[in-house]
């Protein structure tokens, strides 16, 4: 779901190179301040380092590093043998096997990306090479469920009905897999019975879901990322023409939906506004890995939302089985740069702020949340347990009560036309 794609650099070529994918892409913002003279010394770091400073990510680490926490990676793929992501990725099954021609490998630069946002640990001497992500020391766990767009099976896979169910069938995996967060920087502009209920399932197993919100909000008229581009015989698509109202899985509930912002915090044109979105994140220029030793910038609500992804294996990785709803309060409670109003539906709540978030879950895990009622089996009441008595009445006499309030009712009704005929003209 990145809306375009350029090429920063090739990890084997030296030197930084632009060759762009889509259209031209402005170097990365920079902020302000000191930098050290290893990260400066890469420019696929300085670029990356920026980012992770605006949403505190580097404070963040003091508490937690994601160790223990395993994410989901539900994409095109992720490159396992990718230097900073090397010794980081289990994979799983690959649900769009046989919509490519035979021996045509997948080629996972969407998904290695996201996972590179994530959880990237770098390269080379002390890690201080290539892209590190929100969670370095997190595990990921890669389950195919979509093609690129330039993938030669790509119409056989959106047109063929045996893959409809890929993106359901891989949260469910994810969830019997020991997954903590679940990644989707995927979607479409109308919603399936499948999906809803394997997001509920992964919910209901104290899974963290985190989607994209979409980047259909600056294009003519509303389209699928990762699936098929119109809705099959007997789906209904909300919204209408224009902009897609709202995108799933990111509108099902339970669902931490992720916008886009620029640098400065402000509304990304091309991400989704509804009521469905949660928070925002970085999305515009966003460098991440790719396969082959490549770098990419691209812009997009994917991104954001593997950085969002990330935050939550922070906060699962400090506080073992902290409950969905409990990890979506710490992030929301922490927000940066929050709208006027509080709530904002093209930004949520606001931006997420990586140490912040891991504060308010520190609270929040140390919440009493027992106690509170009576151990099973106990009541509150004193004595013995009596039956409840049923107190029987006559058919009859209820008959009769209701005769009786029928023919108030029509005495009053007669009483009030008198009165009225009883009046003088202009009375």
């Amino acid at each position: 779901m990145l809306r375009r794609w350029a090429v920063l650099r090739s990890a084997t070529a030296g030197a930084a190179a632009l060759a762009l994918a889509a259209a031209p892409a402005a170097p990365p913002a920079r902020a302000a301040g000191p930098r050290s003279a290893a990260l400066a010394s890469d420019p696929v770091r300085d670029g990356v380092t920026p980012v992770l400073e605006s949403l505190n990510v580097p404070r963040a680490w003091a508490a937690s590093r994601g160790g223990g926490a395993t994410v989901a990676v539900l994409d095109s793929g992720v490159d396992a043998g990718q230097a900073d992501l090397a010794g980081s990725v289990t994979t799983g099954p690959d649900y769009t096997r046989g919509a490519n021609p035979p021996g045509v490998a997948p080629k996972r630069l969407h998904g290695t990306n996201m996972a590179s946002i994530i959880a990237g640990h770098g390269h080379g001497p002390g890690g201080a090479e290539g892209v590190v992500g929100v969670a370095p020391e997190a595990r990921l766990l890669s389950l195919r469920v979509i093609l690129e767009r330039d993938e030669p099976g790509f119409a056989e896979f959106t047109g063929g009905g045996r893959y409809t169910g890929t993106i359901a069938q891989g949260i469910r995996y994810a969830a019997d897999h020991g997954a903590d967060v679940v990644n989707l920087s995927l979607g479409r502009s109308y919603p399936t019975p499948r999906e809803r209920d394997a997001v509920a399932y992964a919910i209901g197993r104290n899974v963290v879901v985190v989607a994209a919100a979409g980047n259909s909000g600056a294009e003519d008229t509303p389209r699928g990322v990762g699936g098929r581009s119109a809705p099959p015989r007997g789906a209904r698509r909300p919204g209408g023409g224009g902009s897609a109202e709202y995108f799933y899985p990111a509108s099902f509930p339970g669902v931490i939906s992720v916008a886009a912002v620029d640098a400065r915090g402000l509304h990304a044109g091309f991400s989704n506004r509804n009521s469905g979105v949660v928070v925002s994140a970085p999305g515009v220029q966003i460098i991440g890995a790719g396969p082959d030793g490549r770098y990419w910038i691209g812009d997009g609500t994917s991104p954001a939302t593997a950085f969002v992804s990330g935050v939550a294996a922070l906060i699962r990785s400090r506080h073992r089985g902290l409950a969905p709803a409990l990890v979506t309060q710490a992030i929301v409670a922490s927000t940066g740069n929050r709208p006027a109003r509080g709530y904002d539906r093209g930004v949520g709540f606001g931006r997420v702020d990586a140490a912040a978030a891991l504060a308010a879950s520190d609270t929040l895990a140390a919440a009493r949340t027992g106690g509170a009622g009576l151990p099973a089996g106990k009541r509150f009441a004193t004595g013995p347990v009596r039956p409840v008595q049923v107190v029987h009445r006559s058919g009859g006499l209820v008959l009769t009560y209701l005769l009786i309030c029928a023919l108030a009712l029509l005495g009053l009704a007669g009483a009030a036309v008198l009165l009225r005929a009883g009046r003088e003209p202009g009375e």
